[in-house]
């Protein structure tokens, strides 16, 4: 029989007012493993965090719970029950009353960590993480378990900083939860390749006029899907990337060749040097000389 895995509880973690500043403190952090036909939460479950499967509770803090084995439900004051199998990641926020369990048959094996903090609350207010997504699909990941396990070494030392060393490991999960999550979708929909050679094309051709529905019919979709799925995609419409494009490929000219700003922006593909210069300043909150100058260790005036 397969040995089971000791269980880990780190809570009340230490934060002092510095901490606070840094922007996330974290709570708690840990491991537990559940076995078929046994009961969750278990006995040793901290006794903070312990709830009843039958009522459900809230907590005063985010935590990320991460499923590597098994399966199980989960439901919130927003969703009805939604089934959870291993590579999912759950996003608990603090006062929403919330439930979730293993199946009995499978049981799981799962990470968490609890934090709190200004940036946290910074993304969800800006809209990278909300309760109506509760559940991401990240797969099986070595890295983020690794991250897991660090955070709870960390956690058990305790050494000077820790809280700040913790506080980048929650980034690097949130980080590597959002991008892996939003990669498996267009995966999903095999629109990734698509996108991509979309932006080879555009990459190709930056400084020209190329019509966004011609590279749609190239990429085999409709235009309106297109324009959908590449903003999705890479944060961008068509049109923003292109421009993106050209002022990137603006900053090397204009710190590695001689030609002039008017050539520059001809020859990166704006028909208007004037606009060039504005964008280019609304951009970078430079003019494009002061940012050769700036870019050639050249003292600048801002204003």
């Amino acid at each position: 029989m397969k040995p089971c895995i000791q269980a880990i509880h780190i809570q009340y973690l230490m934060a002092n007012e510095v901490d606070h500043l840094w922007g996330n403190v974290v709570n708690t952090v840990g491991f537990q493993h559940i076995g078929t036909n046994e009961n969750y939460p278990p006995a040793n479950h901290p006794t903070r965090y312990r709830f009843s499967t039958q009522k459900g509770r809230m907590i005063e803090e985010y935590q990320l719970v991460y499923i590597v084995k098994g399966g199980g439900t989960f439901q919130s004051s927003e969703h009805k029950e939604i089934p959870v199998r291993e590579g999912n990641v759950l996003l608990l926020f603090p006062g929403e009353w919330h439930n979730y369990r293993p199946y009995q048959h499978t049981g799981w094996e799962e990470y968490w960590i609890g934090f709190n903090g200004a940036i946290m609350n910074n993304r969800v207010k800006n809209g990278f993480f909300d309760k109506q997504m509760p559940v991401y699909d990240i797969g099986i990941q070595d890295d983020v378990i690794q991250l897991y396990k660090k955070a709870i070494e960390t956690a058990q030392n305790e050494t000077p900083g820790f809280q700040q060393k913790l506080s980048g490991f929650v980034s690097n999960l949130l980080g590597l939860m959002y991008s892996l999550h939003k990669n498996s979708t267009f995966e999903q929909t095999e629109i990734s390749n698509k996108i991509n050679k979309a932006k080879t094309i555009l990459s190709d051709r930056f400084n020209t006029n190329i019509p966004f529905e011609e590279v749609a019919e190239q990429v085999k979709m409709s235009y309106s899907w297109f324009r959908h799925s590449f903003k999705e995609y890479t944060g961008f419409s068509p049109n923003q990337y292109v421009l993106e494009l050209r002022i990137q490929k603006s900053k090397t000219l204009l710190t590695n060749s001689l030609m002039s700003i008017k050539e520059i922006a001809y020859h990166t593909g704006f028909d208007n040097s004037e606009y060039y210069a504005t964008l280019f300043r609304k951009k970078t909150e430079m003019t494009p000389g002061q940012y050769r100058r700036f870019t050639q260790g050249k003292l600048i005036e801002m204003n």
